[in-house]
């Protein structure tokens, strides 16, 4: 029954010491406490550490300083500015009342500012230098990027003549007893320059004319360069502190899923720029443009029209102009001027890339030329009517993606490219059923059989009997079928992957892992023909309903088995099982591993003894879907080290800012016809270093390096192995 009011609030009765049941409340009442302080404290934490990152990106730079001279000349930018505010506040003060800003220690205070000044103004001239002397690839030439250098430096320049001035103003003439030298140690440049200026004959009088013409100039170019920022790119200023607080906390590898069985849904995916989230749109107004994220990219590096900065540059343009249109007024033009429309942007011309020839090497050059000579106003072209796919972003971009992240990686205000590419692709595919052939075909055989291949489903299990047959010594290996129905719950479920099931050489590194499971005596089980694809390659492609379709029928197989822990070979199977099942029914307690972790641990614990020389020179190349998605690095590299005779080697790009191989986004399954293949400049990059092994750890990453290894006819000299295979060689001493 429900409480009475004055029951409800009848207090508590009293305390009374000798009543053992209060002993007890007091008792449940502190346990109850200490759960709750420690539940608070729990939740404390991730906020705190995510405060701390915000904290580090924004007043640390971490991002920025990974190219140490443009880091710090944006170092020395941002906190030039902070400390030059208290500057411009003293400068227009003083110039309206005659009277300073009384800061405590005004004098350190001029000096700090003086310092501040030069700082920014030779941050401001090597500025130039890296974009219109040294051409820096990466950066935009023309006048929208110089003139926000026009306005820092004549700024800075404007403080400086116009404190000079004063002094001079306020200079006593030589003839009633001043002519004494203007320097002074707490404002060296400003006191210098008035010294200069009384030398060349400049009195106190027209110092105090020129005192206000800059004054008035530096006020000028300050409200007008207030006036530009938000209009520009540097409005970063005010939405990158924003964006990089908003940015996605969830793992990098997990896709927003989409409601199919949404009745009410007109279309899926992102067919038009206002269905993007508020949280994409803000990353085109914190893009900075600073090229980083096009410099890294694979498409970009190899001559495709994609570029990631031009991916949010052109969505910005596109957003605002529709915006203007939509509303009639434009954000920029005050509304006694109309709403200013000149046309819309739009992608047109056919513009050719790469002038390379047949040459390995990556420069983004072509592709920044092709962008700029593409995208253009087109007066005729109402901003309404400009198409997102097709008009703003063209179809050969959005399929140039390999999803490898490397343009999240570097982008220092914390902009997401690839989601926003994924749900273009998803328009494409689910609302317009527009998709490349080799994408439909892989899809149809998935769908189908399966496999990409379209190789019979019923062929799945067969990887069984050929291990067996590959290696007759070894214990057969039991399905989890068998195991159940022997009422057995093996430890460990190995997932063979679509590549490990049917792919020839792929099944070499499975052999190898399940050889080495049995060595260190782990029991574990596969699950044969119930397996199917992981559906990494068509969530991908934009297919989500058949990825979820295959990952309902995957769940629902973990779940009858009861499986808790799983391992496989493929990182793009392992980041779809452990960031992207979670959200149709896996439970989050299941642990799903990548097998050069496991292996890395039972080489720590002793229960695998790489005892046996394999003389090679190795140089690693990472995953993108290990390494950036997943964060794992280290394991792989210490296998390598642990193999004896090994050497590792390690390409110039390596780690998080490895390039991809080019498989990543369902182009494994698609044809690359520009002249210059993404696997064809990553292979030419590994073999820079003279190894006689490119290793990987990753099924993908094999089969492009072996497609690599063949383009640059450097077969006989150089072999892709996987890391599992080189130990099982050393582990093992057979060759098998």
């Amino acid at each position: 029954m429900l409480l009475g009011r004055s029951e409800r609030r009848k207090p508590p009765p009293p305390h009374d010491p000798s009543d053992p049941e209060n002993d007890h409340r007091d008792e449940m009442l502190q346990v109850s406490s200490f759960a709750t302080a420690a539940k608070l404290a729990s939740e404390a934490a991730p906020r705190f550490e995510w405060s701390l990152a915000w904290a580090n990106q924004v007043f640390g730079h971490r991002k920025l300083l990974k190219d140490i001279r443009s880091g710090i000349m944006h170092v020395v930018l941002f906190y030039g500015f902070i400390v030059l505010q208290f500057g411009a506040a003293d400068i227009i003060w003083k110039g309206l009342t005659g009277a300073a800003i009384p800061y405590p220690a005004y004098r350190g205070f001029v000096l700090t500012q003086e310092i501040a000044v030069t700082l920014v103004l030779l941050a401001i001239v090597y500025g130039t230098f890296r974009r219109y002397v040294e051409r820096l690839r990466r950066l935009k030439r023309g006048w929208k990027p110089s003139i926000v250098l026009w306005f820092i430096g004549g700024l800075m320049l404007t403080v400086l003549l116009t404190q000079a001035f004063d002094r001079l103003k306020e200079a006593v003439p030589s003839g009633q007893g001043g002519g004494d030298v203007l320097y002074s140690g707490y404002a060296p440049v400003s006191s210098a320059l008035a010294d200069g200026f009384r030398e060349i004959g400049l009195t106190s009088g027209a110092g105090g004319v020129l005192y206000e013409v800059f004054w008035l100039l530096h006020l000028a170019v300050l409200l007008g360069f207030l006036v530009y920022v938000p209009q520009s790119k540097h409005f970063h200023i005010f939405t990158a502190p924003v964006n990089l607080w908003l940015r996605r906390r969830t793992p990098p590898g997990r896709l927003a899923p989409l409601d199919l069985e949404d009745e009410e849904a007109e279309s899926f995916g992102v067919g038009a720029v206002e269905q993007f989230t508020r949280k994409q749109l803000l990353d085109l107004y914190a893009c900075v443009e600073c090229g980083r994220c096009t410099n890294v990219c694979p498409a970009s590096s190899t001559g495709k029209l994609l570029s990631p900065m031009h991916l949010i540059v052109k969505l910005r343009d596109h957003l605002t102009e529709k915006g203007a249109a939509i509303t009639s007024k434009s954000p920029w033009v005050p509304a006694f001027g109309g709403s200013g429309e000149t046309g819309a942007h739009v992608m047109s011309g056919t513009v050719p890339l790469w002038s390379g020839g047949g040459s390995a090497r990556t420069t983004i050059e072509p592709t920044m030329t092709a962008q700029k000579q593409a995208w253009h106003a087109q007066a005729d072209a109402a901003a309404t009517d400009v198409a997102l796919i097709g008009d703003v972003m063209t179809e050969s971009e959005l399929w140039a993606c390999t999803t490898c992240r490397n343009c999240e990686d570097q982008c220092p205000v914390g902009n997401e490219h690839v989601d926003k590419i994924i749900d273009m692709r998803r328009y494409l595919v689910l609302t317009e059923g527009r998709v490349p052939s080799e994408a439909q075909r892989a899809m149809q055989n998935i769908e189908r059989q399966g496999n990409p291949w379209g190789l019979p489903r019923a062929e799945r299990a067969s990887w069984l009997a050929a291990y067996e047959a590959a290696v007759p010594d070894a214990p057969p290996v039991p399905t989890m079928r068998d195991a159940a129905g022997r009422g057995e719950q093996p430890e460990l479920l190995l997932w063979a992957g679509t590549m490990g099931a049917y792919d020839q050489r792929s099944r070499k590194i499975l052999f190898a892992v399940v050889r080495l499971l049995q060595e260190a005596g782990v029991p574990f089980a596969v699950l044969g023909g119930e397996e199917k694809n992981s559906g990494d390659t068509a969530r991908r492609l934009g297919n989500e309903l058949l990825f979820q379709t295959l990952c309902a029928e995957n769940v629902a197989t973990l779940q009858r088995y009861g499986i808790r822990r799983i391992v496989t070979i493929c990182p793009h199977t392992f980041n779809a099982l452990k960031n992207e099942y979670g959200d149709f029914g896996l439970a989050r307690s299941v642990a799903v591993e990548h097998h050069t972790t496991l292996l890395a641990r039972l080489v720590a614990e002793g229960a695998l003894t790489p005892s046996h020389t394999v003389s090679e020179r190795v140089v690693y190349h990472d995953s993108c879907y290990l390494g950036r998605y997943n964060g794992v690095y280290d394991a792989p590299r210490e296998l390598l080290r642990a193999i004896p005779g090994v050497k590792l080697l390690e390409m110039e790009r390596n780690r998080a800012n490895g390039l991809c191989c080019g498989a990543g986004g369902g182009l494994m399954w698609m044809e690359e016809r520009s002249v210059v293949r993404v696997n064809e400049a990553r292979a030419a990059q590994a073999l820079e270093t003279s190894p006689t092994v490119i290793g990987s750890a990753c099924p993908y990453c094999l089969t492009m390096m072996e497609d690599g290894i063949k383009l640059h006819d450097a077969e006989s000299g150089v072999r892709a192995r996987d890391v599992a295979e080189l130990l099982a060689e050393s582990v093992f001493g057979d060759g098998r």
